[in-house]
């Protein structure tokens, strides 16, 4: 039995340390670095053929619906990045996200049309929005909390 209970404590991985801290910084820099090189840069760099094409979910027009989702890809993204203004950077990705998820692919998480990864992301930017930046962000040397 105490074989048994021993191979289990392996499998906690308890031998390996732990950091919630470097966790928020993997988290932000990954999925921040993804939105913006992968979707945002984009968007920026070719405004008007985007958009030409892009949605416009609000009726604001499509140039003021690229811009506000370049925001959410570039400057929000940029931010979690350097983990400045964590929460507020965060919020703003997952709203463009949800806008994303829900408009953009109609809330399909299957199929060739699919939102999984606007999904993903919006699941990560909210941890981000409640968790903050962390230790190794710019908020926490400038005395923010999380």
């Amino acid at each position: 039995m105490r074989g048994i209970v021993a191979g289990m404590k392996i499998l906690h991985l308890n031998f390996l340390p732990r950091s919630a801290d470097a966790a928020l910084l993997l988290l932000r820099v990954w999925h921040g670095g993804a939105l913006l090189l992968l979707h945002g840069w984009l968007k920026a760099t070719h405004f008007s053929a985007t958009a030409q094409a892009f949605i416009d979910p609000f009726g604001i027009g499509k140039p003021a619906s690229v811009a506000l989702a370049i925001v959410g890809e570039v400057v929000c993204a940029a931010l979690l990045i350097l983990g400045l203004f964590t929460r507020v950077a965060a919020l703003g990705s997952a709203i463009t996200m949800a806008v994303a998820f829900w408009f953009a692919h109609g809330a399909k998480l299957t199929g060739p049309t699919s939102g999984e990864m606007a999904f993903l992301n919006l699941g990560v930017f909210l941890a981000l929005f409640i968790a903050g930046g962390g230790r190794f962000s710019l908020d926490a040397q400038m005395g923010a909390k999380g």
